[in-house]
């Protein structure tokens, strides 16, 4: 059984008491976000950078932009099995996470990188209002 399942069921029973944007702050506690993302935000551009270690077929990952969201589907898996688990900080697992971005972005200008487990996700600022949802393709960038 998921021992998240109980929790969801849980959760939805105090949804119904207390709303939904109750749980907001609780996120990254009752279920640990993964991947980890960082945000950093310029005056024109967003650096999204995505902790994914041991990806090693780009295409098992998918990114997609949507005006001033960020969609990240994957899968994490360090590639070790055998032994007791004595401590396991580094989750694992299949993931699909939304993100919300700080403003609205540019879908013809996205470039990502993949390099040492970490994914660099570059957006520029949107000046127009139309909206497309876009696949992102990601690259391997060699060591220099």
């Amino acid at each position: 059984m998921d021992p998240f399942q109980q929790m969801n069921e849980w959760k939805s029973n105090m949804d119904q008491f207390f709303g939904e944007k109750f749980w907001d702050q609780f996120e990254g506690i009752i279920k640990p976000n993964i991947p980890q993302v960082n945000i950093y935000q310029t005056d024109h551009e967003i650096l999204c950078i995505v902790n994914v270690p041991g990806l090693e077929d780009l295409d098992k990952i998918d990114i997609y932009v949507d005006y001033a969201t960020l969609e990240l589907r994957g899968v994490i898996d360090i590639g070790h099995g055998g032994g007791i688990v004595v401590k396991e900080e580094i989750l694992q697992g299949a993931f699909e996470r939304t993100i919300s971005l700080p403003f609205p972005v540019r879908s013809d200008k996205i470039k990502a990188t993949y390099r040492h487990g970490l994914v660099f996700i570059q957006l520029h600022k949107l000046i127009s209002e139309s909206s497309r949802k876009n696949r992102v393709n990601v690259r391997l960038l060699e060591d220099e």
